[in-house]
């Protein structure tokens, strides 16, 4: 069985974090992979304090194992989530979209393990610094808010300038995404899109079924005129934005406002014409709906039948 510091030190089984995805990730989801061996993560992103401390509730009466929460740093209530994780002594924090310096003393304060999830060097550089315990090094093949570096480039220089333990994330769905993140230095993997059809997933069914059909080429990045680029299924909503994005006379403020709700009229409406259906670049190899601990195991061993092989190769 694959087992690294990440597992010792969080106290999982398997080397697997789940991507802390807004309107999915809750606390049907994040019990079900820490109950199956993995590391559970809420997304605080589209809470407040109160809601988010009722979801982490919520998680505890159904797995006494350990799970996270995901601050995403541009998130309106972003302190008040800060506060709350540290008050309900959740282990460990991921981040995204940004810098957590400023919360970053209040919560290594608290005994929490911090992992920022980083699309550059110098930002995995800057964390290690402040305390992080881990960084994700997240790839812009992923959903959701992405970088420009890709998983291939941005792992292993991630994992050669810093010596905190580093986790790969984007593109990865399988045991071959895990094998090829070992050997790129990582040491544990996150992965999102592949849980979006996990059964304890209650996103809407018509997203399940977008990603459930969607091959290699379905994806597309909007939002980088915003500086806050994101990849999403194609689909009428997406088809307008990229073409307002392109209209200089469209305003960044029009822009914005288009895209707000996007996601939640996706994720818990399942809106097919005006929602946001965030998904990897991976989705072509994600098959099919099932438990979550169906997913982490058959990844975890897949990744080391071919580990055990890529040695066995070498002479």
């Amino acid at each position: 069985m694959i087992e690294s510091v990440i597992c010792r030190d969080l106290g999982i089984k398997y080397p697997v974090i789940q991507g802390g995805m807004a309107w999915v990730a809750d606390a049907s989801l994040a019990a079900a992979v820490s109950e199956a061996g993995g590391l559970g993560i809420i997304a605080g992103m589209n809470m407040n304090g109160e809601q988010l401390r009722a979801e982490i509730h919520k998680a505890r009466e159904i797995t006494s194992k350990p799970f996270g929460v995901n601050v995403m740093l541009m998130s309106p209530f972003a302190a008040e989530v800060a506060k709350v994780v540290a008050e309900e002594k959740i282990p460990v924090i991921t981040t995204g979209a940004g810098n957590p310096g400023i919360y970053m003393k209040d919560w290594l304060a608290a005994g929490i393990k911090v992992i920022p999830v980083v699309a550059s060097v110098a930002l995995a550089r800057m964390m290690e610094k402040r305390g992080a315990y881990a960084v994700v090094a997240e790839g812009g093949e992923s959903g959701g808010h992405i970088g420009e570096l890709s998983t291939m480039a941005l792992v292993p220089q991630v994992a050669s300038a810093v010596k905190i333990p580093v986790i790969a994330a984007g593109g990865i769905a399988d045991g071959r995404g895990m094998a090829a993140a070992f050997m790129l230095g990582a040491c544990a993997v996150q992965s999102g899109t592949r849980f979006l059809v996990a059964t304890e997933c209650t996103i809407h069914e018509n997203y399940k079924k977008l990603v459930l059909k969607a091959g290699d080429r379905e994806t597309v990045v909007t939002g980088r005129r915003l500086g806050h680029p994101v990849r999403a299924l194609k689909n009428a909503f997406v088809n307008e934005f990229r073409a307002k994005e392109a209209d200089m006379s469209v305003t960044d403020e029009e822009l914005e406002n288009l895209g707000k709700g996007a996601l939640y009229r996706a994720a818990r409406e399942g809106d097919l014409e005006t929602g946001s259906f965030l998904c990897g670049e991976i989705a072509g190899l994600v098959d099919r709906e099932q438990p979550a601990r169906e997913i982490i195991e058959e990844m975890c061993a897949e990744a080391e039948k071919l580990l055990v092989g890529a040695r066995s190769l070498v002479k």
